[in-house]
């Protein structure tokens, strides 16, 4: 029977749960999913071999490093050429290496960068820096080309290449051709570079200077405001705080929406209530909004589906203008989404009484978002479960005649599993937050290493929080995981915590040295391997950030600062500040200080906020 005789049944999750009876909508097309960016190959992390360093213009320990436009990362301030006085010389000339390169691959030397990527620190003693793919530069990048032939020809390249007062060393490996850079000229531009950027290392990198900047819109966390805060949309709340954090941080100019599920029978009820027992100085205390603060979270816009019930009528107006409304037996208003139009997918947006629908109001809500902010890019950060019902909305406005509707994204993520507090099953977030915070205090009291703390209460929080964010984030947002209590408390091993310890543990030493100018120190004197291990780390800090921001996945974040946690941990047991010589210490001081700064800028794209205390 055809579905404009009957309707099939059954209707897709949406942010909040359905308060105005059955959304109706049509099968999906076979493979449809959420709408996703493109995610990218290895970035160029190596801006480094662009350029080239005159020995002669060696910069002085820690002395500021000038330049005329832009702001190069720390990789491509290793290699830019100085010119005439205390200027960079612009356009910076090729290194021998790429112009050797470029010549014997018949290459552009900016075709070149982009097969170029920093090498992970390895738990290997020796290890180079960057390292040229031969896949990627090769006319035979087919699956039949044997590993062997690419180990050959990366041999081959590597004869002809020179090693100069900037690459110490040229080597090979598994169909790569690897660059160990100067080590002297490695510690004194990376930790220049972290210490003069601050907050801004990593997201001035020339990685990110060809990216245009971009008005956001993102709708994330709305709650059903009619019940309380659910533990599910926890996940919906710190990812697409993470997103907005990144954004802003990249530069671009964001608007962070809380769209609230403020319609349907139950709000009725809700006011009927209020009128008789209702306090107006409770209703003004704002819980929602202090759960909010708990999680260091804010929004710029609070929106509810109310806002739209009018504008919706005008949605079903104009759908039905452009002839993609149809009628079913039932009455119910459907628009078709098949290719073919013969019904195999569609999507229900009026009710039989004319009255609108959950996508009707969202809809008009795309709409004046649009109107409203002329955004570049709107984000819808919700569960997996309504990449169904988001596929249809864009659809649905394409359909329309907007082409923005392509610019439109949403990002899905798994269910949280087995999250339980001592009482049994976890339903609400302030439960989990309570759960935390008292367990951590627990762990906390417990510790022979914790020192006394001005407020416990409140360290306890931040450490839970981040307990819980890297937890939820060390995977793909799409997967569902098994939450563990004790796995995401632990204080060793990848987790929150240990970030945390990290962080505070490094901050105490620089508190032990009076938080004193570091000026002309001579980073020159770090050559232990692992003082070698956390400057490759930080070096590839840009790189990390921006793969995250090609497919807004926290995970290569949360991967890099756990590394990073722990080759600062192993370097400050190996590479002692006190009882060091003066200059030694310094310089020692100066890379823990440089990794500190780091790992905090991280920890705070991601939501955690860093304590200095612990």
């Amino acid at each position: 029977m055809s579905p404009l005789s009957r309707p099939r049944p059954g209707q897709y999750r949406t942010r909040r749960p359905a308060a105005d009876g059955a959304a109706g909508g049509g099968a999906a097309q076979a493979g449809a999913g959420p709408r996703r960016t493109r995610t990218p190959g290895t970035p160029p992390g190596s801006l480094l071999l662009r350029e080239k360093l005159r020995p002669d213009a060696l910069p002085s320990p820690l002395s500021p490093l000038p330049y005329t436009m832009g702001q190069p990362s720390a990789s491509a301030h290793l290699l830019r050429a100085k010119g005439n006085g205390d200027q960079w010389a612009l356009p910076p000339p090729p290194t021998p290496v790429l112009r050797m390169l470029s010549k014997v691959l018949d290459l552009p030397p900016e075709n070149l960068i982009k097969s170029i990527s920093a090498v992970p620190v390895s738990k290997k003693r020796h290890v180079a820096d960057f390292q040229l793919s031969i896949a990627s530069v090769t006319e035979d990048s087919s699956r039949d080309c044997l590993a062997q032939d690419l180990n050959l020809q990366a041999q081959k390249l590597a004869e002809r290449l020179k090693c100069d007062a900037v690459v110490s060393e040229i080597s090979t490996g598994p169909g790569t051709v690897n660059f160990t850079i100067n080590r002297e000229l490695l510690a004194k531009t990376v930790l220049q570079q972290v210490l003069k950027d601050g907050s801004e290392y990593g997201v001035k990198s020339e990685l990110f200077s060809t990216v245009p900047r971009q008005k956001a819109v993102i709708e994330f966390s709305s709650p059903n405001i009619a019940k309380k805060f659910h533990i599910g949309h926890l996940r919906s709340t710190i990812v697409g705080n993470f997103i907005a954090n990144l954004k802003v941080a990249l530069g671009h100019e964001v608007t962070r929406l809380n769209y609230l599920g403020d319609w349907g029978m139950q709000f009725g009820l809700l006011g009927v209530g209020f009128q008789c027992f209702g306090n107006k100085d409770k209703l003004k205390s704002s819980p929602l909004q202090h759960l909010f603060e708990r999680l260091g979270v804010h929004f710029d816009e609070y929106s509810g589906e109310s806002f739209y019930q009018e504008k919706s009528q005008e949605v079903l107006k104009m759908l039905e203008d452009k002839g993609l409304l149809q009628k079913t037996i039932q009455g119910t208003g459907i628009v078709d989404l098949s290719e073919k139009k013969d019904l195999s997918s569609f999507s229900t947006v009026m009710r039989s009484d004319g009255t609108s629908l959950y996508i009707t109001r969202d809809l008009a809500a795309a709409i004046d978002r649009m109107n409203k902010y002329s955004w570049d890019t709107m984000i819808y950060v919700t569960d997996k479960s309504q990449s169904n019902h988001f596929q249809h909305l864009f659809q649905i406005l394409k359909l329309m005649g907007y082409d923005w509707a392509e610019r439109c994204q949403h990002v899905s993520f798994g269910l949280v599993q087995g999250m339980k507090t001592r009482r049994g099953e976890v339903i609400f977030l302030e439960d989990v937050l309570n759960e935390v915070r008292s367990r951590m205090l627990q762990n906390m009291a417990s510790a022979k290493t914790t020192k006394e703390i001005e407020d416990p209460m409140e360290t306890a929080e931040k450490v839970g929080l981040a307990a819980l964010i890297i937890q939820d984030f060390r995977g793909l947002l799409s997967s569902d995981y098994q939450f563990s209590w004790d796995r995401a408390l632990q204080s060793r091993g990848d987790t929150g915590v240990f970030l945390q310890y990290t962080h505070a543990r490094l901050h105490s030493l620089e508190q032990m040295r009076g938080n004193e100018q570091l000026t002309n120190v001579n980073v020159a004197c770090l050559q232990e391997p692992d003082a070698i291990s956390v400057l490759q780390h930080l070096l590839r800090y840009d790189e990390v950030l921006y793969r995250s921001s090609q497919d807004l996945q926290p995970k290569h974040i949360v991967s890099y600062l756990l590394t990073l946690s722990h080759l600062a941990a192993v370097a400050h047991k190996t590479l002692p500040v006190k009882g060091s010589a003066p200059e030694l210490a310094q310089a020692r001081l100066c890379l823990f200080q440089a990794a500190r700064s780091v790992l905090a800028n991280g920890m705070k794209l991601l939501g955690i906020t860093p304590v200095t205390q612990m």
